[in-house]
């Protein structure tokens, strides 16, 4: 990897951190130091079900997907995460357990690793990075209740509506099939939904 395109990796990170808090550049320092950058390919695993979960993942380019099989072989797709977003199966992630999920390359994908023993060093260590990493947290506990409660309340129709609104690039970007899949839809009846 060049300087140059570490650099503008490392200031991605900078970017989305220094959204919610400031950083010095020796702060910036020593919390870059903390994270593993890692390129795969589109079709890639991340995370395979019943393995380790090493990382939380912040994705600086590309496109996942965070899939739950059930016991009938049914493929259930929990979340998209594309640029800019934080996923994992954070159930593993946070008590070392084996994966309950798994974590796929929807496109040649970028990210910065950041491994449970970091995440905690940073917490403790600078209590504004804890700070963070909090809001973040809560943001997805957030996003998590209100897609509960989307798919409790509304109708197909609204919960496609509901997602075009608030992620228009994920209709570019992500199957039909596995969008149908997200909104707990089939896909003819995305047709439909998409007309």
């Amino acid at each position: 990897m060049t300087e140059a395109s570490l650099y503008c990796i490392l200031h991605i990170l900078r970017e989305h951190i220094e959204k919610i808090i400031s950083l010095t550049d020796d702060e910036f320092s020593f919390i870059s130091s903390h994270f593993e950058i890692k390129n795969y390919r589109k079709h890639d695993f991340l995370i395979t079900l019943g393995h380790d979960v090493k990382y939380c993942y912040f994705v600086t380019k590309g496109l996942l997907k965070l899939v739950y099989d059930d016991e009938g072989g049914k493929q259930h797709i929990v979340a998209f995460a594309m640029e800019d977003w934080w996923e994992s199966d954070f159930l593993a992630y946070y008590s070392k357990s084996k994966a309950t999920m798994s974590l796929q390359c929807l496109e040649d994908t970028q990210v910065l690793c950041l491994p449970l023993e970091s995440y905690h060093a940073l917490c403790t260590s600078l209590p504004k990075m804890e700070h963070f990493l909090l809001q973040k947290a809560n943001a997805g506990h957030i996003s998590a209740q209100q897609r509960i409660l989307s798919f409790l309340t509304s109708s197909a129709s609204q919960r496609y509506n509901q997602l075009l609104k608030k992620y228009p690039a994920l209709f570019q970007r992500v199957p039909k099939t596995q969008l149908a899949s997200y909104l707990g839809v089939s896909r003819e009846t995305l047709s439909r939904l998409s007309e």
